[in-house]
């Protein structure tokens, strides 16, 4: 499982946030615990596998906005006291 971070560029609120979520949702359905920041101007989301990144780049132009850098890095799940 990876932590892939999106660094996005033309969010101004959260309704931008909202759009990119869905956007991010639609076109890699396996996506988890997909959130937004347009303060940050980012996305976060844990994806087993590889991300297509021309689709994704394409689909999140297509919604106005602009993917200016994609990072991935091992994700380690928190221990929990739940489990």
């Amino acid at each position: 499982m990876n932590k892939v971070t999106l660094k996005i560029d033309g969010m101004m609120c959260g309704m931008c946030e909202a759009h990119i979520n869905d956007v991010i949702r639609k076109n890699l359905p396996d996506a988890k615990k997909v959130s937004s920041s347009f303060k940050k101007g980012e996305s976060t989301f844990l994806y087993e596998g590889e991300v297509d990144k021309e689709r994704l780049e394409r689909a999140i132009k297509e919604t106005g906005y602009e993917l200016k850098e994609i990072l991935t890095e091992p994700y380690q799940k928190k221990w929990s006291l739940f489990g």
